[in-house]
């Protein structure tokens, strides 16, 4: 069989390859046009979701993102398919490719993909929305922040002293957490120590009705005062009052201001110590009187 390039076979294959070109090109061209036009309106799409969303509040704001991401990756991947269809390729047969391929890059990805999964489910069961501070893991320090977006790979965080902390959706999803923002109301609690011969009916007394007076102190559950313990070191009384989520940062440190001032006051009643407390979780007074109440505000999200 003869193989040669002579001049007849090269101007044939001249002539094939022109011809080729001729009916490739303005398919090209149609692609590329189609490929420039999906991507702007795929983020144009994403963005106006995202602001529509977030306009009308009736979609939640954690949420929101996410839409956006879904909207904008949607449209580029039927832009995508559009454009090879113009260039002639079959994409029944892509599909079926791209599903193998998939499987294969799943399986290499699993992490990744468990970062989804987790997304999927914080969005669906809301453990926290945009704006909630939570704590995150048994570990100490524990990974806490306030939430500023959950997306389909990762929360991002916003720490008290301002720093950015991306956290993969895996890592929340599978770790326990604790919402600092989720409840109405916070229990305030705090000791106070007297000399051990103050009038402790009368250093009750001053303790509630500072605690009453403030204004952000809930009245339902009343506010509790009770002895802690009796020790050569004086006594020991514990303040417990439920005040409103939105003022407890301010007001566990005015509090504790006040009940010094009050108390410096009243003669015999200068207090040694005052320490804010956090109540174990064992502690069986949690479950007796006025902390097994839960306050009935609402605040407003």
């Amino acid at each position: 069989m003869n193989t040669s390039l002579t001049p007849e076979r090269i101007n044939a294959l001249a002539d094939m390859a022109w011809a080729w070109t001729l009916a490739f090109l303005p398919r090209l061209g149609i692609a590329v046009i189609i490929l420039v036009i999906g991507i702007t309106i795929s983020r144009w799409a994403g963005r106006a979701i995202s602001n529509v969303a977030a306009r009308t509040h009736q979609v939640d704001v954690t949420a929101t993102p996410v839409l956006g991401s879904l909207v904008r990756y949607g449209i580029l991947i039927l832009t995508i398919v559009w454009a090879l269809g113009q260039l002639g390729i079959q994409t029944t047969s892509l599909l079926a490719v791209l599903g193998a391929a998939g499987l294969a890059i799943g399986l290499a990805l699993q992490g990744t993909l468990s970062n989804i999964s987790a997304g999927i489910m914080l969005l669906w069961l809301r453990p926290f929305r945009a704006g909630d501070y939570i704590e995150v893991g048994p570990a100490v320090p524990a990974l806490a922040g306030t939430v500023r977006e959950i997306g389909l790979f990762g929360t991002h965080l916003e720490t008290f002293d301002g720093l950015f902390v991306f956290a993969p959706n895996s890592t929340i999803w599978n770790q326990p957490l604790r919402n600092h923002t989720r409840a109405s109301g916070r229990l305030l609690s705090f000791n106070v120590t007297v000399p051990a011969d103050a009038d402790v009916k009368r250093v009750r007394d001053v303790l509630v009705d500072l605690t009453t007076r403030d204004s952000g102190v809930l009245r339902d559950p009343p506010p509790n005062v009770f002895v802690e313990s009796y020790g050569p070191g004086g006594i020991v009384l514990t303040v417990r009052a439920w005040v409103a989520q939105r003022g407890f940062a301010d007001l566990q440190r005015t509090l504790l201001e006040e009940a010094r001032r009050v108390l410096d006051a009243e003669e015999g009643m200068v207090p040694k110590e005052i320490v804010r407390t956090v109540p174990a979780a064992a502690d069986p007074s949690r479950l007796t009187g006025a902390s097994r109440a839960r306050p009935r505000v609402v605040t407003a999200r």
